[in-house]
């Protein structure tokens, strides 16, 4: 298939198998995989700062310059290594064809959470565009199948699609963010918990701050009962929003 027809660079092309090393000849010593995967590892190990053409041909032990016959530019390696680090969709689990597209976005949503959670990596990388590899329309698939009996519009499904995993991707970062402050801190979340709930005591009264003044009082902030309590409370609020739109529907 020509690139003017998909409208991709031969790198995400090459992603979707629509682009093939030629079977005569020797085998390369790189492949548009070894170079992915090698980009992965270093993320994984250091930081999506890490990550250049240069570093990952030292990795693999190549010039910088034969990466380019593969990937036309770190931004190209960004998005493809994005594709391999979300992976695809898991299997639903036994009984799933039972639930309903409630239950079906909900689990989605909690998947896609779980990537990010192992590879926080992948949130650092920018968003250049709409999902176009195998893996990310992948997930989309699974996402609109799970809105189908819904009676939403087409529009509205993606929309929802948006809403939700803007939400997991959102907090998913913040938890990220959280962590790497936890690490460079040097302490622990409990003390860096206890830390702040001092300095808002100091920083704030009753009077001006009432508020913050019964949220600390409640005790809440020292709460590590339910960790995930945040994202499945947001979660099922926005699910809440959307079962009205789809009662809506139903009715109209």
């Amino acid at each position: 298939m020509a690139e003017s027809e998909t409208g991709l660079p031969a790198s995400l092309e090459m992603a979707w198998g629509l682009r093939e090393r030629p079977a005569k000849g020797p085998r390369p010593a790189l492949t548009l995989d070894r170079i992915v995967d090698a980009a992965v590892r270093l993320a994984a190990a250091e930081g999506i700062e890490a990550v250049s053409m240069g570093r990952v041909a030292k990795e693999l032990g190549a010039s910088t310059m034969s990466l380019y016959r593969y990937v036309a530019a770190k931004e190209e390696l960004y998005i493809l290594m994005s594709d391999a680090g979300v992976g695809t969709p898991p299997p639903l689990p036994d009984g799933a064809e039972h639930w309903d597209w409630r239950e079906l976005l909900a689990e989605w949503a909690r998947a896609q959470r779980a990537v990010l959670q192992a590879a926080p990596w992948i949130l650092r990388i920018p968003i250049t565009g709409p999902p176009a590899t195998p893996n990310q329309v992948a997930w989309m698939e699974r996402g609109l199948a799970a809105l189908a009996g819904t009676g939403l519009g087409e529009d509205e499904k993606l929309s929802a699609l948006m809403l939700v995993g803007g939400f997991v991707r959102n907090e998913a970062t913040l938890m990220a963010d959280m962590t790497d402050a936890i690490v460079k801190s040097g302490i622990s979340p409990d003390q860096l918990i206890g830390q702040y709930q001092r300095t808002l005591r100091v920083l704030t009264d009753p009077d001006r701050h009432p508020a913050v003044t019964r949220l600390l009082d409640s005790g809440i902030l020292s709460g590590a009962d339910e960790p995930d309590f945040e994202f499945r409370f947001g979660l099922e609020r926005l699910l809440d929003g959307l079962a009205v739109l789809v009662g809506r529907r139903a009715e109209g």
